[in-house]
């Protein structure tokens, strides 16, 4: 059997937006993603700049706090806990890219590519060359295909940086997402008991 280019790792701190990965597939979800509904609203996809920093940490915050039935980790601790802080502090770095979604003239949703060495992983990391994806929509825009949208152009960014693969970690109970990561080519390399890593090569 060939040799697993991309090698898991075991242990894991909390989940989103990222997991450490396990040794064994976990189970699929049973839950189908929800039904796109289309926009009203044209959709502009423009690089994420330095200057979006601010709105790609209020994104940060929905992808952590996704789940409304927990009590919301503060923006302060965001900002603060390296945890959380690392997906942005001192981004973008080299071969680190990101897109942010607008509609009319007003921004709905970002992803963005994080390149963290072992000794610093996030929660979905899988190799030192493999960043790893955080993903965040407006509440009053989920459902609308602005994730897939901005996956999708994320996926062409990191091709044309020559990125092999992008990484991320989601959370079982976020049928949803998983169900979308799915949907666009993403599949399960590893995870715990909560989240599951998943892997796009490209």
């Amino acid at each position: 059997m060939a040799e697993n280019p991309f090698p898991t790792r075991a242990g894991r701190v909390p989940a989103p937006p990222g997991a450490t990965p396990g040794a064994a597939e976990a189970p699929e979800p049973t839950k189908a993603p929800e039904p796109t509904r289309p926009t009203t609203e044209p959709l502009r996809l423009r690089p994420a700049l330095p200057a979006d920093l601010d709105f790609l940490r209020a994104m940060l915050r929905e992808a952590f706090n996704w789940n409304p039935d927990r009590a919301p980790i503060p923006a302060e601790r965001l900002a603060a806990d390296p945890t959380f802080a690392r997906y942005l502090d001192g981004w973008p770095g080299p071969a680190e890219c990101g897109v942010v979604a607008e509609a009319a003239g007003e921004p709905v949703g970002a992803t963005w590519l994080r390149l963290l060495p072992p000794d610093g992983a996030g929660y979905g990391f899988v190799a030192a060359d493999v960043p790893e994806l955080t993903l965040g929509v407006r509440p009053d825009w989920r459902g609308r295909g602005v994730g897939r949208a901005l996956l999708e152009e994320l996926a062409e960014q990191a091709r044309a940086a020559g990125l092999r693969a992008i990484s991320l970690s989601v959370e079982r109970e976020n049928r949803p997402a998983h169900g979308l990561y799915r949907s666009v080519g993403f599949r399960v390399v590893g995870g715990d008991e909560a989240a599951d890593t998943m892997l796009r090569e490209l």
